[in-house]
């Protein structure tokens, strides 16, 4: 597969122009954190494991929308779950670890940002908006336009980028007063949230015929092809791409059927990580508590 994938060019399978920006985001997070945060007023550096969770969730991003993956994302319904599921559940859960609790709180308090971000981080508001989010982009007619241009398709993913921020905040948020959940509540919470994007994943892996265009037709997909492969690329060689399956050693209803599963594997064992962070906290808490010394009384 990767020597097929050659034809595609330098350019469609490295992305240089998104490396480039994510390593500015790089920069910007060292030099905003480390030599220049005095400018703010604050002393105390990221620590270590901040700074990995950060660094590993830029990485994580050059790689699903940046690298050889990114391109296989359109040929590939399983590369695209897959990629859906490390940029929703797990890159969101990096970036809220890895940025500094000062930073968060210039973001969450700016006026434009505060008074929205209180509603929509309200438990039930965040679950409905971000698991409605994620169905409706895989119903068939909205998938296709997405992958039909360069603005529908990105202003959709960053849409459904910043609702998983949003979900994620309730049990993640590292502001002391934006915590305000239970762990037992955190907990339910995290079941609710697997229960509602099942459904999605249920459509896919259990329909008996290839539901997306973009992944079954050759006009659809080339149209999809044209989000990352450059147009004087992709004009050159289209002569020569009969479709996706010459790139796929599946068909494309098997390879629909593989992303579901994908998709519901990597969601449980992200949910279930973090379930586990929770209730082991939980249950160290209530471990530490010792019952108080009854007073004595005077006789």
């Amino acid at each position: 597969m990767w020597l097929e994938l050659q034809i595609f060019g330098f350019r469609a399978l490295w992305s240089p122009y998104f490396f480039l920006f994510v390593i500015s985001l790089a920069i910007v997070y060292f030099l905003v954190t480390g030599p220049y945060r005095s400018k703010w007023g604050i002393e105390e550096k990221p620590s270590n494991k901040q700074q990995v969770s950060f660094y590993i969730a830029l990485l994580l991003l050059y790689i699903v929308k940046g690298s050889p993956v990114d391109l296989l994302t359109h040929i590939m319904l399983s590369a695209h779950m897959a990629q859906m599921a490390i940029y929703y559940l797990i890159f969101p859960i990096l970036v809220i670890k890895g940025l500094p609790v000062w930073i968060w709180r210039k973001v969450v308090y700016a006026p434009f940002i505060y008074p929205a971000l209180k509603v929509l981080t309200k438990p039930i508001i965040s679950l409905l908006l971000f698991n409605s989010l994620f169905s409706l982009y895989h119903v068939p007619a909205v998938f296709d336009f997405a992958k039909s241009s360069q603005i529908a398709h990105t202003s959709i993913s960053l849409v459904i980028l910043l609702a998983a921020f949003i979900v994620w905040w309730p049990i993640l948020s590292p502001i002391k007063e934006w915590d305000t959940m239970s762990p037992l509540l955190k907990i339910g919470y995290i079941f609710a949230n697997g229960v509602l994007i099942t459904p999605a994943c249920v459509l896919i892996i259990f329909a008996d015929h290839a539901l997306f265009a973009a992944y079954s037709q050759d006009g659809a997909w080339i149209q999809a092809m044209s989000l990352c492969v450059p147009g004087n690329v992709l004009q050159g060689i289209s002569y020569a791409i009969s479709g996706p399956e010459m790139f796929s050693p599946m068909s494309t209803l098997e390879d629909q059927q593989l992303g579901g599963i994908i998709m519901k594997i990597m969601q449980e064992i992200t949910y279930g990580y973090i379930l586990a962070r929770i209730f082991f906290t939980w249950f160290n808490q209530e471990s530490l508590k010792v019952d108080p010394i009854p007073a004595e009384t005077n006789s």
